[in-house]
């Protein structure tokens, strides 16, 4: 196993990179413009003004704050996430795909389900394909159990689709279609939603934050908003699954103060924020600590993928397993989003009329949603879309005209 095709065709050898290559190339070390020179010692950025220790400061989404726009494609498959393990020769070959708009939300609860389902056979080498949210959770979770785990992938992790992710919990995003699931499927996924929250915590108040609860805001419309994408017509429900764990993350409630122009009224509460330029920093970190291996290269078919060096393999291939597999069950969900510098002195997030503002850590995301889950179904162009960035933010803006009214400004309570 020497050679594999690259993606221009012609065939390359693996890249092999050790703890040391990694860290010395700068792979492992961030998005296009964020910086990872934090330390223990570093002073932390601004605090955050928005959870009652201060005033609500307004948004600055002036389109000349605008540093790039990104595109990705999530794998959704109607019938929910892929879990599930097959032999091929003298290996086990399990799949862990198709997660929708969930990736990073679910990824440590489906880590720890592969981790389980391989654990009984104590494999001492592993190969995870694939190098997005659910490759590095689920190689974690397999060196943990001592195994020896190498990464293939086609591109680092930040590089992958799930380096443009919205980075907010969502667990139940376009995760399937009513009908199309296993009937057992809610409650498969109520337990590894749950596992995957509690494993989630574990990396709050980490140096760096690479997860945290911001404050967000449901601003009311003064009219219902109709859906940029209307439902096809005799089209299935996706799941809504999240009332299911009701409780398990802080509640929401109506707001009486905001400073926004709102009069049907607001609803706010805090939510579970991945920092994704830091938690990726992290995760890669943890993974290299115990061992973990990267190899860059590109698998081109299901014997390929079999062939990888380990006494069992496991495919997080995400949207790439459509090609690789001939999984014609995967469907593209269009994703684009809008960065802006970051405003560390004001971490908390807007939703308004189809649109999604979040202030992060690593930049201040904009994204149109288009009112539902059918809004990019079925396209796979990455190509990005300034008039659809401009669109939504002009969508979103005037809720912030209140940083020129004087002394509007209010604060948050949780």
């Amino acid at each position: 196993m020497s050679e594999r095709s690259t993606a221009f065709g012609a065939p390359a050898p693996f890249t092999r990179l050790n703890r040391r290559a990694v860290l010395a190339s700068g792979l492992a070390v961030g998005l296009a413009g964020c910086s990872y020179s934090r330390s223990v010692s570093a002073p932390a950025p601004a605090p955050n003004k928005a959870y009652g220790f201060g005033d609500l400061k307004p948004l600055d989404l002036s389109v000349g704050n605008l540093t790039k726009i990104t595109v990705c494609t999530r794998p959704f498959r109607p019938a929910g996430p892929r879990l599930e393990s097959e032999t091929v020769g003298a290996k086990t070959l399990v799949h862990n795909y198709g997660h929708g708009g969930s990736g990073w939300s679910l990824a440590w609860g489906y880590a720890e389900a592969v981790r389980n389902k391989i654990a009984p056979a104590r494999p001492k080498t592993v190969s995870v394909l694939g190098a997005g949210a659910m490759g590095l959770t689920t190689a974690i979770a397999l060196a943990e159990t001592g195994t020896k785990v190498t990464i293939v992938a086609r591109e680092m992790p930040v590089d992958t689709r799930s380096a443009r992710a919205t980075g907010v919990w969502s667990p139940s995003s376009r995760i399937g279609l009513a009908g199309a699931v296993d009937p057992r499927f809610t409650a498969q996924w109520q337990a590894l939603t749950r596992r995957s929250y509690a494993r989630h915590l574990t990396y709050v108040g980490r140096v760096g934050d690479p997860v945290e609860f911001t404050p967000r805001f449901y601003v009311r419309t003064t009219a219902p908003f109709p859906p940029i994408t209307p439902r096809p017509e005799g089209a299935a429900d996706f799941l809504e699954l999240g009332r299911t764990v009701r409780g398990l993350t802080p509640p929401w409630s109506e707001r009486e103060k905001t400073p926004f122009p709102a009069p049907n009224g607001v609803r706010g509460g805090l939510v579970m924020t991945f920092n994704i330029a830091e938690y990726t920093r992290q995760l890669v970190e943890d993974f290299l600590a115990m061992g973990g291996r990267f190899e860059l290269g590109e698998l081109t078919s299901k014997q390929e993928l079999a062939d990888l060096p380990g006494e069992a393999i496991v495919n997080c291939a995400g949207y790439g397993a459509k090609a690789l597999l001939g999984d014609a069950s995967l469907i593209p969900v269009r994703g684009q989003i809008a960065w802006m510098a970051p405003q560390l002195d004001r971490l908390y997030g807007v939703y308004h009329a189809g649109v999604s503002v979040i202030s992060r850590r690593d930049g201040l995301l904009i994204q149109e949603t288009g009112g539902n889950d059918y809004y990019g179904l079925g396209i796979e162009d990455e190509t990005p879309d300034r008039d659809e960035f401009l669109a939504a933010q002009a969508k979103v803006a005037p809720l912030f005209n209140w940083a020129t009214e004087g002394s509007r400004i209010i604060p948050f309570t949780p």
